[in-house]
């Protein structure tokens, strides 16, 4: 046991906070030295007292005091970014945006393609956003309807922030036309400048800067911007970060949280060269997206209904949410197989048939995931219930409707939940973090070992 934590990592969660201690290995990368938990505190009134018990069961599992470590902080206690996206085309620029907005943690409340109407502008208004994105037109196309759009925005005044992620000929007009009625534009490089090119890495990392400004205001959190030189990180935004390395040193990756509200699925891939001339409109290569319909136990009865089986929509007198019992577990499994399953079928692209004058021919939607070679399990019940790989195993059936991993994909369950850690450290140390990956390539076996802790009850 080393004498000292030189690196510490917090996470302020919605409802775990957590604490993990990490120092630099010999030869790079990084070892995880202790752990933490406490209950997030922000009902309280201020999240630091549940990092303080966090991070002293941290000091009692290490044995002593943590001293002053380097630190770092990622968060999704303050709920995440409420944003809404306003587009020219849905099928382009909503929709790319969209994508920007979801990797970099974002919650999309709405939607927009075309002109903004009086309800939509009245919807708007009363989602109260945290932040608002105003996109459209490749780089000198179309102008005047975006134009239209910014001048609506402007006339709610919404004292929130604006970006710009549109065509790059209105960047001088719309700044003016914010500046005039005294609200914050923020400017960010075309989300999709020319046809079939994605361009959303700016706009993502403008968007975890307007989250670092926005997180500060959650009870507490303010000192914790203080203790670190990198802002405050989304968690998802710092899941996608972690994947992103990940892929780099082991290859194509999805991941899977599935929470007891949520399901967060991201993944990383190009796709494999049989369908990318079948695609019909580009995809990011690290995409997130998330179900707010499926969780294991605030949207049990949900997924229940949702799966029309009879015989397990009659057990949910035995949901828990914190299982202990057997017929518990094997429900919460249940809820995690359907959880991965649907979201794992929303996040894929499908095959579809096109009819045109000269015949049928096929084209795909949606993410191709038919490149993933690993398939992983980070946080939340799927890392903690027996049988969580069977769940991950279950949707690696290759192409049919669905493009869904291959068979022969391999199954990691990050059970001490170290993505999201090693992902806010990539700000820092992206190198040390891709040598701590590559050494759990070097492991053996389907289930994942050391970092990512063995599961105590294989079936």
């Amino acid at each position: 046991m080393p004498d000292e934590i030189e690196i510490l990592t917090i996470e302020v969660g919605s409802t775990i906070t957590k604490v993990n201690g990490f120092n630099l290995a010999d030869g790079g990368g990084f070892e995880h030295v202790a752990q933490g938990f406490a209950p997030t505190s922000v009902t309280q009134g201020d999240v630091g007292l549940g990092v303080q018990q966090a991070s002293n069961d941290l000091e009692s599992r290490f044995g002593a005091p943590l001293g002053k470590p380097e630190t770092f902080v990622n968060s999704s206690a303050a709920g995440g970014l409420r944003m809404t996206v306003h587009g020219l085309t849905y099928s382009m620029t909503a929709r790319a945006a969209r994508e920007a907005s979801l990797g970099a943690g974002a919650i999309v409340k709405m939607v927009t393609a075309g002109a903004l109407g009086d309800f939509e502008l009245e919807e708007l208004a009363a989602i109260h956003p945290n932040i608002i994105l105003l996109a459209g037109g490749v780089d000198f196309g179309e102008k005047n309807i975006v134009l239209q759009n910014a001048e609506k925005i402007a006339s709610l005044k919404l004292p929130v922030p604006v970006v710009y992620a549109g065509n790059v000929a209105l960047r001088k007009p719309i700044h003016h036309l914010f500046h005039e009625v005294g609200l914050e534009l923020l400017l960010a490089e075309n989300v999709f400048p020319d046809v079939d090119v994605l361009n959303i890495e700016p706009l993502r990392h403008l968007i975890h800067d307007v989250f670092s400004r926005h997180i500060i205001h959650a009870p507490g959190m303010a000192r914790f911007a203080e203790m670190t030189h990198w802002g405050i990180l989304p968690t998802p935004g710092a899941v996608l970060q972690g994947a992103e390395l990940f892929a780099e040193v082991m290859g194509d990756c999805l991941i899977f949280d599935v929470g007891g509200a949520t399901t967060d699925v991201h993944s990383v891939t190009e796709g494999s060269a049989e369908f990318a001339a079948k695609l019909v409109e580009p995809e990011p290569r690290a995409k997130r997206t998330v179900e707010g319909d499926l969780g294991v136990y605030v949207n049990a009865r949900n997924i229940a209904d949702m799966s029309g089986d009879a015989a397990w929509e009659a057990r949910m007198g035995d949901l828990q949410a914190i299982p202990h019992t057997e017929r518990e577990k094997e429900l919460t499994r249940w809820l995690c197989a359907r959880a991965v399953e649907v979201g794992a079928k929303r996040h894929a692209g499908v095959i579809t048939d096109l009819y045109t004058p000269t015949g049928k021919k096929q084209i795909v939607k949606g993410k191709d995931l038919t490149g993933v070679r690993w398939v992983v399990a980070t946080g939340g019940a799927l890392t903690r219930i027996a049988g969580g790989a069977d769940c991950l195993r279950a949707i690696c059936t290759g192409a049919g409707k669905y493009l869904l991993p291959p068979k022969d994909a391999r199954i990691l369950i990050d059970r001490n939940y170290l993505f999201s850690a090693l992902g806010t450290l990539a700000q820092a140390y992206p190198e040390d973090v891709k040598r701590t990956f590559a050494r759990w390539a070097e492991r053996e076996g389907d289930l994942a070992l050391a970092e990512l802790g063995e599961d105590p009850n294989p079936r």
